[in-house]
């Protein structure tokens, strides 16, 4: 396990998350919107809506309406530019407009999971949290790195199996082998950091 994180860290030793964002409250907005979608998607529908709208108060100002006008590319639009009129609201009234750093306030945001708690406790607050989605659910099952049959299996699983000083950028290490190597229907085994190490049994050359 240390020699796979240690391969994927020389290779890129700041990994990033690829949601555009200026700030904490922009982070989170930006995630919450990325369920069910891509995140180039989102950049798209985002870049000009963070420069009209980067807080909890400008988002209420600015309106559902004009909100859902700058999101409507993405799924599930009207029902993510609801939540985020409420969480904003949130924020501002019991929060000073400012994000929360622990993962129970953030969840009880409307429209916030532990998925996205995890990513702005991660991107953000530089916590070893591991927000588990779909690639890293399948890279974790496939590689043997981290096995489960659900998302909270896989994320106890690399808490328990990678090495304290990854942890930090485990998921985004494994989000981003997901996206680019370890496809979903055909992985690029020949091309893969790992492949010597994986424990998937049916590689492609």
């Amino acid at each position: 396990m240390h020699e796979i994180f240690s391969r994927f860290q020389a290779a890129e030793a700041e990994p990033r998350g690829e949601l555009e964002h200026v700030n904490a409250y922009t982070l989170l907005v930006a995630v919450a919107l990325s369920a069910q979608a891509t995140d180039v998607g989102v950049n798209k529908a985002t870049r000009a809506l963070f420069k009209l709208a980067d807080t909890p108060q400008k988002m209420l100002d600015l309106g559902e309406d004009r909100l859902i006008e700058h999101i409507k590319t993405i799924g599930l639009f009207r029902n993510k530019a609801r939540n985020v009129m409420r969480l904003s609201r949130i924020l501002v009234e019991d929060y000073g407009g400012e994000v929360p750093s622990s993962r129970a306030a953030l969840q009880s945001l409307p429209g916030v999971g532990r998925k996205t708690a995890n990513v702005v406790l991660n991107m953000w607050w530089h916590l070893p949290a591991q927000a588990v989605d779909t690639h890293i659910f399948r890279v974790g099952n496939r590689s043997g790195i981290a096995p489960g049959k659900t998302v909270d299996a896989v994320e106890r699983a690399i808490e328990d199996n990678v090495p304290a000083p990854f942890q930090r950028h485990a998921h985004h290490w494994l989000i981003l082998h997901g996206r680019y190597t370890c496809l979903a229907r055909k992985p690029r085994c020949a091309a893969c950091l790992i492949g010597d190490l994986c424990a998937y049994e049916d590689k492609f050359e």
